[in-house]
């Protein structure tokens, strides 16, 4: 299930033109391969993920397994300028972290590319939901750029959950 995370053949991602579904490119070595060996070999690099997406980001997902299968490949958030409903939820569940652009932006007007590394700060206890959260994006080249985003974790419950890894991790620390 894992390995079919992200293949749908109607997925374009802009780091891999001319390919379709599950496939991606390694940075910082350019190797295009499937977005599962980019993942393994990610985390053999302690690399954590972050998928960068358009609007209602999740529709069409197979609802629980497309959260569990983006959380099993090493995915720490997903930055996007919406989010489908229960997938939002879902993400959150698997603690996975659900950001959305300000207003107005996308990946696009921000000029990302998908070569740039993504500095979030930790969420600390004073973080509510809904809050805004500073992004550091820095380039290839060196530049940065700041953008707040919104976190989307809307309620105290999915902060919990999120707090606590996932809704399974909250589950058994209330048990023990």
């Amino acid at each position: 299930m894992v390995r079919g995370t992200f293949a749908n053949i109607r997925i374009r991602n802009q780091l891999a033109p001319g390919t379709e579904g599950g496939w991606t490119r390694h940075l910082p070595d350019g190797k295009v391969m499937s977005i599962f060996d980019a993942s393994v070999q990610y985390r053999q690099e302690n690399v954590p993920l972050i998928v960068v997406a358009g609007a209602e980001y999740g529709t069409g997902s197979s609802r629980d397994w497309a959260a569990k299968g983006t959380s099993m490949l090493g995915v720490r958030a997903v930055l996007a300028a919406g989010f489908e409903r229960i997938h939002r939820s879902n993400l959150v569940g698997m603690g996975v972290l659900p950001l959305e652009f300000p207003d107005g932006q996308t990946w696009q007007s921000v000029g990302i590319t998908g070569e740039e590394t993504f500095d979030i700060p930790d969420l600390n206890d004073q973080l509510q939901p809904l809050s805004r959260l500073p992004v550091q994006i820095t380039r290839p080249d060196g530049t940065s750029q700041k953008i707040d985003v919104l976190v989307r974790i809307d309620t105290p419950v999915e902060m919990e959950y999120y707090r606590n890894g996932g809704i399974l991790q909250t589950v058994l620390r209330n048990l023990l």
